[in-house]
């Protein structure tokens, strides 16, 4: 059977975010139009004015708000072969759907595809430290033979997530089962990634900035942070790649990746 569409944004909303038009905007004005839905565990007048000002179809999922769980139903409510999860925080280049389009077209077996990004820092999009070193980690998935390897995708993962998140787009008529199974709550895309690197499909490298990360003090990252999940939960991580000896060589210095936010 046919999806409806070839690609849709889904947006998980939470709360009363002063990012989410700006969110939004970028999502409804790409110069490739793809569907665009709003999801919410926390529903409210705040969110529900913003969707219906852009004539928005807005989901609601019952229970306690949960970051895999809202994912996944935000992943179910649209009948697409590709979907983007956007985070309310973040903007999207607009020339995003176009590129990924161009990209997919030719990237049938591919399971994700996902861009580079740039981080908003005080209200300017740059290019910090660690965007830097993620960027080098994840070279070798531009070249199309090399993403096609597992050993490849696994090794660009092996030294912290080098992949962002919310610029990722998933082959849902590949993925068998939900697309978020992680018993992690703040490494789950980390996790996701590796799951779907361990898999027969490749990755769909595009090398160019189209997704602007946005960095601030209510992110939910700097919640994790500052309970110290965040540290845990990446250790559990490089465990999956390296023995105990070197998991802690390397969190020496990983950990000051969490200054970005708290700087």
């Amino acid at each position: 059977m046919k999806n409806e569409y070839k690609h849709a944004f889904v947006i998980c909303a939470y709360q009363e975010s002063k990012y989410l038009e700006r969110c939004i905007c970028s999502l409804v004005h790409q110069t490739v139009k793809s569907p665009v839905v709003v999801c919410t565990s926390t529903p409210c007048d705040f969110i529900s004015r913003i969707v219906d000002k852009y004539g928005l179809q807005l989901y609601v999922r019952d229970g306690k708000s949960d970051i895999q769980d809202d994912w996944n139903f935000a992943a179910g409510q649209i009948d697409a072969e590709w979907i983007t999860v956007a985070h309310q925080d973040d903007v999207y280049n607009k020339h995003y759907v176009e590129c990924l389009l161009q990209a997919i077209t030719s990237g049938e077996d591919a399971i994700l595809a996902f861009t580079d990004y740039r981080p908003i820092l005080h209200g300017k999009i740059g290019m910090d430290r660690n965007c830097r070193i993620r960027r080098l980690l994840r070279m070798p998935l531009k070249s199309r033979k090399l993403a096609g390897k597992r050993w490849v995708r696994k090794m660009c993962l092996s030294l912290g997530n080098c992949i962002c998140c919310p610029s990722v787009a998933y082959h849902k008529t590949l993925i068998d089962g939900p697309v978020f199974t992680s018993k992690l709550k703040y490494s789950l895309d980390w996790d996701t990634f590796l799951k779907f690197a361990s898999g027969e499909h490749r990755f769909l490298y595009i090398d160019k900035p189209l997704t602007y990360y946005r960095i601030h003090k209510e992110a939910t990252t700097m919640e994790f942070i500052n309970n110290e999940a965040r540290k845990k939960e990446d250790v559990i991580m490089f465990r999956k790649f390296w023995p105990e000896l070197v998991v802690k060589w390397i969190m020496k210095f990983y950990v000051y990746a969490y200054r970005t936010y708290t700087d």
